[in-house]
């Protein structure tokens, strides 16, 4: 929902819902415990500056959102049935459910505490509605109610994890709607964003342990950019896709991506500044090295044509580099014309 006239303002809409509450003691429960002004407080805050106990307090809080709950089902909160027609509207467009942070974006184009805690209020007196609460697995979301209740919600993310640590890898959203009964790929998208163990970077969901997905340092950046491009990258050019991309924290300088480039055992110095992932079939080491790597793969002599042929699958160097190791090497012996064995004695 675009932020024009038609846009909802859910903090006159909550304001018209507390004013219809007579008790001051009330209002003040239920806007500590929502966070609706401030910060979000305890049970035991709220009691020791009530004077109250903090079961007290509980008691309190069932009551009134109880009571809340049974005026909106008659139609007495008569600007919360138009709110509830405008949430459920945007669900619809988000995927049926949708995390309480992405709803009041979509709703206010807002994105602060006040603004969310406003939306959650009015998620847990709506009747078509349903509200889950944060926890340790789950992020704060809305439902419609018609279509899900919370039991159901946990059940379906449920199947888009399994499905995701089935295939083993970052997976697009309209890739798991292939493998699973749910109605859209938006509607699996909106599932997944609520579920505290996933995570999403670039269209690809995965488990938020993977890299490709929740890159932690520069270094996991560094592995996504490489990724992306499928192809050996200088560390300079890896710096200005990284500086040039949506991750957190990206000014980093060239400096600290080369060091880390080098620290890291997943990439491979390939060339003059050019690295690779290891996991591309290269392995560290000099030109020497994979010289002699190839000579012992052939059980043969080969010519140097050859050999330079096959060095440069997985080195970027120069042929004049090649023939030097070659030539000036005693590990390299020639057996004939232009043609040589790897000499184990050497």
């Amino acid at each position: 929902m675009s932020q024009t006239a038609n846009a909802l303002d859910v903090r006159a809409v909550v304001k018209s819902i507390l004013d219809s509450i007579d008790r001051d003691r009330e209002k003040e429960i239920i806007g500590r415990r929502f966070g609706l002004y401030d910060r979000r407080e305890t049970l035991e805050q709220i009691g020791e500056l009530l004077g109250i106990t903090r079961e007290r307090v509980r008691q309190l809080e069932k009551a009134i959102l109880a009571r809340l709950k049974a005026q909106a089902a008659e139609d007495q909160l008569l600007q919360l049935k138009s709110a509830e027609k405008a949430i459920i509207k945007e669900l619809h467009e988000l995927g049926l459910v949708a995390t309480v942070i992405n709803l009041a974006q979509a709703l206010t184009e807002q994105d602060d505490e006040r603004t969310h805690a406003h939306v959650a209020l009015l998620a847990s007196i709506s009747p078509g509605l349903e509200l889950i609460d944060e926890n340790d697995r789950y992020r704060q979301a809305v439902a419609i109610r018609d279509k899900y209740d919370e039991r159901k919600i946990k059940q379906a993310i449920k199947q888009v994890i399994d499905a995701i640590k089935t295939v083993g890898e970052p997976i697009t959203a309209e890739e798991l709607h292939a493998r699973l009964s749910l109605e859209h790929p938006r509607h699996i998208a909106a599932l997944a964003s609520i579920s505290k163990e996933l995570a999403t970077l670039r269209g690809l969901w995965g488990l938020i342990r993977w890299p490709l997905v929740n890159p932690k340092n520069i270094r996991d950046k560094i592995y996504v950019i490489l990724k992306d491009n499928q192809k050996p990258m200088h560390f300079s050019d890896i710096a200005k896709q990284i500086k040039a991309s949506t991750f957190k924290r990206k000014d980093v300088t060239t400096q600290a991506i080369h060091n880390e480039l080098i620290k890291d055992p997943r990439f491979v110095l390939i060339g003059r500044g050019i690295y690779a992932l290891k996991e591309w079939g290269y392995k560290r080491g000099t030109v020497a090295d994979v010289i002699a790597e190839v000579l012992k793969k052939s059980g043969k002599p080969l010519h140097r044509d050859e050999i330079v042929k096959r060095v440069l699958k997985s080195r970027r160097v120069k042929e004049t580099t090649i023939l030097l190791n070659l030539q000036g090497k005693p590990q390299f012996k020639r057996v004939a014309k232009a043609t040589y064995a790897f000499d184990e004695t050497a």
